[in-house]
């Protein structure tokens, strides 16, 4: 966990907060300092992340909220804001299950519902969060909005084209919401990654691709992880040093960007 405070004093609203990467998210902007909100769908989950939080002496904050509902997304931001004074950080890590949305499949097999959920789930919450946060930032004239995706953004290997699509549509959302915000003194940087092994999604990817392949789960992540330039798979841990560090001060001229932490994922 981080020690620097690079966020010390920041209120940082982290979305999809009870899953694998969400909470790794939270957990590292409270450890430097920030004032968390953490949200999703599952109570008990949040619950057992703020304890992990308050536990090393961090502050969070939870609430149970769907964040492809734009009405629920809006009122709980102006509540926030109106509680905490500022939004200076958002970070959005809610995503759709590997299997629904075919996850390995060549792009001729897969459904036309299979290629269209990412793009209806991850772009629509992603556009909730951001505008919902972008209101109160461009009248403060502050505040980072922090996307995540990952190396199928660019063509990767075959089976990722619905995610790989999605991905590709928030990196240039990025670039667009930048274009309007940025002027007002908003940043918005995307965090591209790769496989991180201990993800729900490259789980269930994993056994999928093992049963494929006809290989096993370690052959399949060592495969993932020599498609990168480093040979090595990213972390979770990695990932949210990277967001922290994008969502701070020390980034203060970045925006409208990628900043790409995959490990130099390549074809």
């Amino acid at each position: 966990m981080g020690t620097g405070q690079r966020l010390r004093g920041k209120n940082a609203l982290v979305f999809g907060a009870a899953g694998s990467i969400g909470s790794v998210v939270a957990k590292e902007m409270a450890a430097e300092g920030a004032h968390v909100y953490i949200s999703g769908r599952s109570r008990p989950r949040l619950d057992a992340v703020a304890e992990c939080i308050a536990a090393d002496g961090g502050d969070a904050r939870v609430a149970v909220v769907d964040a492809e509902d734009a009405g629920a997304v809006d009122a709980y931001v102006d509540g926030v804001a109106k509680e905490a004074g500022t939004i200076d950080v958002v970070f959005n890590a809610m995503g759709p299950r590997v299997a629904a949305y075919g996850n390995g499949k060549p792009a001729m097999q897969l459904t036309v519902d299979e290629f269209m959920l990412p793009l209806a789930t991850l772009i629509k919450s992603q556009f909730i969060t951001s505008r919902a946060a972008a209101r109160h930032m461009v009248v403060q004239r502050s505040g980072a909005i922090i996307l995540v995706t990952g190396s199928p953004a660019r063509p990767h290997g075959p089976g990722t084209t619905a995610i790989g699509t999605a991905f590709g549509a928030i990196e240039n959302f990025t670039r667009s919401l930048a274009q309007e915000v940025s002027p007002q003194g908003v940043r918005v940087v995307c965090v591209r990654t790769a496989a991180m092994p201990e993800t729900r999604t490259i789980r269930e990817t994993g056994e999928l691709l093992s049963a494929a392949m006809h290989v096993s789960e370690e052959q399949v992540l060592g495969r993932l992880a020599n498609m990168t330039l480093l040979k090595v798979s990213p972390s979770i841990a990695d990932t949210a040093r990277a967001a922290v560090f994008a969502a701070s001060d020390d980034a203060r001229m970045m925006t409208g960007t990628v900043l790409n932490v995959s490990a130099g994922a390549v074809d």
